[in-house]
């Protein structure tokens, strides 16, 4: 018996039985408290570990002992991640998504009384110059792509047409390489693929690319072996080629439909629609028309009349002019809906591609478009959306300088992403085959974005998610946009020759960026009123909107924000007197050497040369 050391009195016995000493059943110590497993499509290693509470290590032992030999960032396939459940005792179950900001991610059940049979979706690709542009031409029998450079289609664009009585979708994705990203977005939203291959040129390198992109999507293939008019056409040779990456004729006991073409002499045209219609029916593609739309868009666009202009595909629903959307960032209300033809429509079904208009702002060529039945909803929806996405760059590291953003990557490579604009689309195309020539080693040029007309604050917005640099050719910003562009950290380097952006830029790649001297923007007026006078000419009345316009420095006509002239200041002048300055806020009169076309509405930016050290 114990005894207390203090009074010597009997303890008492001690009741292990009530002790907070925990006691744990042996088989119940390694029992998961929580046997389900929500799966997420992209988990990784460690997201799996952390949902069954276990370490990176123990996990990747489980998959060592399956054979599988992984990384802690590695992303699972369902597969293998219900095989290794299943070891740990664990089940897996899909994730509900019930966040109304994952909408594209959401699968929406539909009844089955309610589906009816909707229209598929083609996706043309092929090699350049292998006829593809003409096939769908002959398809729809007119031109499509009347004057454009080269007949290379520089847009994905989307076409119905009718046979048999029933309606096909076409997607027109170019067979350029430059525009290989363009092409994988294509194949996203398709159902079927027609895969061109010319009979007298045979398999060519993008034609093996555009395959990878159709097997990727897991959808039908067609073969339309095309140009089969010409007295150099080898079909077998074609059928030979495809067949060594899978694509073996039905004629020869395979399960692919080749279709012998001639797209100029439009030969074989009504046999190709005829399998289109049979591999549809094989997929028996459905939808509901009686439930809100969803679909993709495939093509968006700022016009100057309509605002934002977005080309969508309605792959389930129906979309009618009244709806409100939420599309990617921007939501909107649909106020107009017409084909390619121009035909106005009120309401558009399961299948069928339209051009709307009503969004707040220009969508990306890929998202995912959503009617909502609520206007406040949307909004919310879409400003969450927008927000959730800058936080997502925000983790990664600012966009600061042109010197100071060639971070390496974890596979060693320089990525630098650019924000592109210029006064017209010939620059645009200049400054990209010019960024694609420039061979340093471990360097990549990502252009964001790339458009014609003035910086914009939306440009800002995306450089600032994207970590990226805005370069601008002939263009200049608004001192609004300067402002905005401060405020998040984006650089704005603005130029009047071609060269001297890629000669910037390999100068940074290798460490080599002089100090260089570049106009610094001191001030802007507002041309409010022309005065004419015939000894001197034209004079602006002028209102200095933002910081001050000096005698000495260097004048930038600029109408609608593009630069239409570059010259000195021949006169400045306040009231009557001739002046050195005039500051923000002040009314002045300009004069500019040997420049008389000057309008109301024009911007006249100051600037003074400086010299500028590279840190």
């Amino acid at each position: 018996m114990a005894y207390n050391k203090k009074n010597k009195k009997p303890m008492p016995k001690k009741d292990f039985r009530k002790s907070n000493i925990p006691t744990v059943k042996p088989k119940e110590a390694n029992k998961p408290k929580n046997t389900e497993l929500i799966y997420r499509p992209e988990m990784t290693v460690s997201d799996i570990a952390l949902a069954m509470d276990v370490s990176n290590a123990i996990l990747i032992k489980k998959l060592m002992g399956l054979g599988m030999m992984t990384a802690v960032n590695q992303v699972l396939d369902r597969e293998t991640v219900e095989l290794v459940a299943l070891e740990m005792g664990y089940t897996v179950k899909d994730e509900v998504i019930t966040d109304l900001t994952r909408y594209d991610e959401m699968e929406i059940v539909d009844d089955p009384k309610d589906l009816v049979k909707r229209s598929p979706i083609i996706t043309i690709m092929g090699h350049v110059d292998h006829g593809k542009t003409t096939l769908l031409d002959s398809i729809r029998k007119s031109r499509v792509v009347s004057g454009e450079a080269g007949g290379i289609t520089q847009h994905i664009g989307a076409y119905q047409v009718e046979h048999q009585g029933e309606k096909i979708t076409f997607i027109d994705t170019p067979g350029h390489a430059a525009f290989t990203e363009m092409r994988a977005r294509g194949a996203k939203v398709t159902d079927i693929v027609i895969l061109v291959v010319a009979a007298d040129d045979g398999v060519k390198p993008q034609t093996i690319e555009a395959l990878q992109h159709a097997k990727a999507a897991k959808v039908p293939i067609i073969v339309a072996v095309n140009k089969i008019d010409k007295p150099s056409a080898n079909p077998d040779n074609v059928m030979s080629e495809l067949s060594s990456h899978d694509l073996i004729p039905e004629t020869w006991g395979g399960t692919t439909p080749y279709v012998m073409v001639s797209a100029l002499k439009k030969m074989g045209i009504d046999e190709l629609l005829d399998v289109i219609i049979l591999v549809s029916e094989m997929e028996n593609l459905k939808a509901n028309p009686k439930r809100l739309a969803k679909g993709t868009v495939i093509e968006a666009s700022l016009d100057k009349g309509r605002g934002a202009v977005a080309t969508v595909i309605v792959e389930n629903g129906t979309l009618k002019i009244g709806d409100i959307i939420v599309c990617g960032n921007t939501f909107g209300k649909i106020r107009t809906m017409n084909d390619d033809l121009k035909r106005r429509f009120t309401e558009a079904l399961p299948g069928t591609p339209v051009e709307i208009t009503g969004l707040d702002d220009v969508p990306r060529a890929g998202d995912v478009f959503m009617v909502f039945e609520d206007e406040k909803i949307a909004r919310q929806t879409a400003e969450a959306r927008a927000s959730k996405e800058r936080e997502t760059y925000s983790k990664q590291q600012k966009a600061t300088s042109l010197e100071s953003m060639f971070g390496a990557q974890d596979d060693g490579s320089k990525v630098l992403n650019l924000v592109l604009k210029a006064d017209v689309q010939g620059s645009i195309e200049a400054l990209k085959g010019m960024l694609e020539k420039i061979d340093i080693e471990g360097f990549h040029a990502n252009v964001v974005r790339s458009g014609v007309g003035s910086i914009s604050e939306s440009d800002i917005t995306l450089a600032s998610a994207s970590n990226a640099i805005v370069i601008g050719f002939n263009v200049r910003p608004s001192a609004a946009v300067k402002s905005l562009a401060e405020s998040q950290g984006v650089e704005i380097r603005l130029y009047n020759i071609v060269y001297r952006i890629t000669e910037d830029i390999e100068k940074a790649l290798k460490g080599m960026l002089e100090p260089t001297f570049e106009d610094v923007v001191t001030g802007q007026a507002e041309v409010r009123q022309i005065f004419t006078f015939s000894k001197v000419g034209k004079i602006a009345g002028c209102m200095v909107t933002d910081g001050v316009i000096r005698r000495d420095g260097k004048a930038t006509i600029i109408r609608d924000g593009v630069v239409i002239y570059k010259g000195e200041f021949q006169q400045l002048k306040r009231m009557k007197d001739d002046v050195k300055e005039v500051r923000q806020g002040f009314e002045c009169g300009i004069s500019i050497v040997n420049f008389n076309d000057i309008k109301e509405g024009d911007i006249i930016e100051c600037a003074i040369e400086k010299e500028v050290e590279v840190d």
